[in-house]
């Protein structure tokens, strides 16, 4: 039986290389903007040193430069004409867009994303799984609030710690992130929320900090089902109220039906009916009530 050679031999990182279409890198960059007065260090070269640079997880400009020299013959094969001076890479980083590896991020996405999910798990999940996506953000603490608008409420020291907030939406059947925004910190995560980027049938998974009634008013009427977690300082009108028994006589789970009101600024007012489902978690030492929201009113409990 013959053997696959494909990746047979090759460091590593060459492996990961080949994944990339340099062609169609190029050409994303030329589209962007990004070859304008270019003569050596192109878009190829630029993505192939910062996913370098990414790998072995440097801070700076100068680790990246210090390290790859020495490297030069054994990175030859990537296709890198000439080791970039930290000037170079200071000026591409500058003057080529994001938006150029955003392009490339995507297209790599559209590509590779059927082959995300192993046929096994594709055959054992149940099928709503497939239409469930998640939303969900980290903090990115940085040392100035100079330069990042700080997140949070003032602390007794006056000062806030500036940072970038990293905005990412997952298919829960996939291990890659489908969309990914980078803000600062300060960004409310509901910016991340956009009803238009979801199709009928969809479900949506976040946490409280996306709560956003217009916009969850806006995802019912395309069909689209979100859950997420309560808030306690939410107000609202309960509409109805039903509580399921154990034979013991505990409480099994709390079902509600209510209304959310916002008066907004140009006196126009916003309303949304959506379900509290209460329940008790038991999976720790010491049992504590959940309540989710969401706007499907049918799901069983």
């Amino acid at each position: 039986m013959s053997k696959d050679s494909h990746f047979f031999g090759q460091p590593m990182y060459g492996q990961l290389i080949n994944l990339l279409d340099k062609a169609e890198t190029l050409k994303i960059s030329r589209e962007s903007g990004g070859e304008h007065y270019v003569k050596h260090f192109d878009a190829w070269q630029h993505l192939v040193v910062m996913l370098y640079a990414v790998i072995k997880r440097f801070d700076s400009l100068r680790e990246i430069t210090d390290s790859m020299f020495p490297e030069a013959r054994k990175l030859a094969h990537l296709g890198i004409r000439v080791m970039p001076r930290r000037s170079t890479l200071s000026d591409a980083n500058a003057r080529r867009s994001e938006r150029i590896f955003e392009h490339i991020y995507r297209s790599l996405y559209d590509r590779y994303r059927n082959e995300l999910s192993s046929d096994s798990r594709k055959r054992q999940v149940p099928s709503w799984l497939h239409r469930l996506q998640i939303i969900d953000s980290t903090t990115i603490t940085l040392f100035s609030n100079l330069l990042f608008k700080g997140v949070g409420r003032h602390p007794k020291s006056g000062r806030k710690k500036g940072g970038i907030k990293v905005h990412t939406n997952i298919h829960a059947n996939e291990g890659v992130p489908s969309d990914i925004r980078f803000t600062s910190a300060a960004t409310n995560d509901s910016f991340m929320l956009r009803p238009a980027n979801y199709y009928k049938g969809d479900i949506l998974a976040m946490d409280g900090a996306y709560i956003d009634y217009s916009k969850f008013e806006e995802l019912t009427r395309r069909g689209i089902v979100y859950v997420t977690k309560m808030k306690k300082n939410l107000v609202y009108e309960t509409l109805s109220d039903k509580m399921y028994m154990t034979p013991e006589g505990l409480m099994e789970s709390r079902e509600r039906k209510v209304r959310f009101t916002k008066h907004m600024k140009g006196g126009e007012t916003n309303t949304h009916t959506a379900r509290i489902i209460t329940y008790i978690d038991l999976r720790k030492k010491v049992p504590r009530l959940i309540s989710l929201l969401t706007n499907d009113m049918d799901m069983d409990r």
